[in-house]
């Protein structure tokens, strides 16, 4: 995770919002039609390692140069899931100018009203984001966009060679009790975890009829919650600082577990490096794609759009991806430089067949988000409440 210098471009032009009206006559999101000079301030939610403000690593530093070409001083909070991200969002409703979301909690600040229709015309750099990360269920809405794309990831399958034995192969082996390695399976401890069972399922018992692991019937549902259930005594982590888990692989505490790319690339770049792999398994995983959004109430509206366009910047973009450990959105960036290049390879960040087995977290609805017009689907509260009764 090496960083470089950056530069950032940021115009200015004079604000204009303007409203407009379907031909229906029923009001359209009124969303700006420029940009103009910064506010002066702007405070940022975000993943840790996604706004860096050189606290973390002095030599890390991506907020002071956009404060220095805008004249926005920022303010960077962190947050670590999904779920504590909105709910630092909703009870300060006019704290946050912008956040980084990811699908599991997009939506939900869309439905809720906290976050607004972004304009993308007035995102420069969004004409180079990736095709495939456009218009998504959880940054586009009814054909309006909510935000601008920033970077993405799988949740892979990682063991420690030296403990488990043979290499597995499916994410089942995480789910057989039987297996030497029970009671040292570490997981991520949030309710969305419940899709990565369900995208077991998928394969495992296809009878089930599961089609996304987003959307589930009370009967897929109930099937999904009994995997879990089944496998709590096998767990010996739950985890949501991915430093946490690096610890646990590092002592042995955890040999196996679901992981992100850039914990496996810290354990083999040790000293001595400790030995374990990653795979995506054949069944496909789950992952995130994070989303740039705005607060509906902002007054720092001409410093978010600011935001948004220089984060995702090809130079900044590449930056970020490879402090934080993912595939970066702006297809430019992987040409910033040989190792913007080499992390793009690592990441997949152009391989468009490598995330179609990719299901994105999102935020699963009683409207199945599936296309299902004949079930109900249990919705994102249903999935709070099963996860505390399977953790217990």
């Amino acid at each position: 995770m090496k960083i470089r210098g950056m530069a950032a471009l940021v115009a200015t032009a004079a604000i204009a919002v303007a409203a407009c009206s379907s031909s229906g006559g029923s009001a359209a999101p009124s969303l700006p039609t420029s940009v103009g000079n910064g506010e002066g301030a702007l405070t940022v939610l975000a993943w840790p390692g996604y706004a860096e403000n050189g606290s973390t690593d002095p030599t890390v530093n991506w907020v002071k140069p956009f404060e220095d070409a805008t004249g926005c001083k920022t303010t960077v909070q962190t947050f670590g899931t999904s779920d504590e991200a909105f709910s630092l969002f909703s009870t300060n409703p006019t704290k946050f100018d912008v956040i980084s979301a990811s699908g599991d909690a997009s939506l939900r600040l869309v439905r809720a009203g906290y976050v607004q229709p972004v304009n993308v015309n007035l995102v420069p750099n969004y004409a180079d984001i990736f095709p495939d990360l456009k218009n998504r269920p959880y940054n586009t809405v009814d054909g309006v966009n909510y935000g601008i794309p920033h970077g993405r990831g799988a949740n892979l399958l990682m063991w420690r060679t030296d403990k488990v034995s043979p290499d597995p192969t499916s994410w089942s082996d995480m789910f057989d009790a039987t297996k030497p390695w029970a009671g040292k399976i570490s997981v991520y401890d949030a309710p969305i975890y419940i899709a990565d069972a369900a995208v077991v399922l998928m394969k495992t018992q296809p009878d089930l009829g599961i089609k996304n692991p987003y959307a589930l019937d009370d009967k897929q549902f109930a099937a999904v919650v009994d995997l879990l259930k089944a496998q709590k005594p096998a767990i010996g982590q739950y985890w949501t600082d991915y430093t946490k888990q690096q610890q646990a692989f590092e002592t042995g505490d955890a040999v196996i577990g679901t992981t992100w790319q850039v914990i496996t690339n810290l354990l083999q770049g040790e000293t001595p490096p400790i030995p374990v792999k990653a795979i995506q398994p054949p069944e496909g995983a789950t992952g995130w794609s994070d989303t740039w959004m705005i607060n509906s109430k902002t007054t720092h509206l001409n410093c978010a759009y600011k935001w948004l366009d220089y984060i995702v910047s090809p130079s900044v973009n590449d930056q970020v991806a490879e402090w934080f450990g993912e595939a970066p959105s702006n297809s430019k960036a992987c040409a910033v430089s040989d190792a913007a290049k080499t992390n793009c390879d690592t990441f997949y960040a152009a391989d468009t067949g490598y995330w179609k087995s990719v299901w994105y977290w999102q935020t699963p609805e009683t409207k199945c988000v599936d296309g299902r017009t004949d079930a109900t689907c249990k919705g994102f509260d249903d999935w709070v409440k099963a996860w505390t009764e399977i953790k217990g």
